[in-house]
């Protein structure tokens, strides 16, 4: 039996698309891409989300408020650099200018780009023995 590489998969979906910014429909923006994140973990990888990274960074910058330029110039660039630590994006939820740049930039950088969980298994069944 072959032992499971495990994977870092990263998580990209709407974040303040579709929201007008109301910090409840965020919420259930971040409770999705959370969730999504529980799952791929419990399949045995590694999930991550840029807001993890991106949103300490931003309040400890001072930022005052979401859109303001500290926020611009973090919130965005972060979740890019992390694209170059990743072996997946996982695209999920509706439509997100933010997500699909990441998919852009994934695909670019010859990351595996999948929409649906389930496909984690399918695209790791057969390259170097993953299971």
């Amino acid at each position: 039996m072959t032992e499971q590489k495990t994977l870092m998969i990263l998580v990209a979906g709407p974040y303040r698309s579709g929201t007008n910014d109301d910090p409840k429909l965020i919420q259930e923006n971040v409770d999705q891409m959370n969730t999504t994140a529980l799952k791929i973990y419990e399949i045995g990888h590694l999930p991550v989300l840029g807001e993890w990274f991106a949103l300490p960074l931003i309040e400890t910058a001072g930022s005052i408020e979401m859109g303001d330029e500290i926020w611009n110039k973090l919130f965005h660039p972060v979740a890019i650099r992390l694209i170059s630590k990743c072996d997946m994006i996982l695209r999920i939820g509706g439509e997100s200018n933010g997500a699909d740049e990441m998919v852009r930039i994934g695909k670019e950088n010859g990351k595996k780009i999948i929409y649906k969980i389930e496909e984690i298994k399918q695209n790791t069944a057969h390259n170097n023995g993953y299971k």
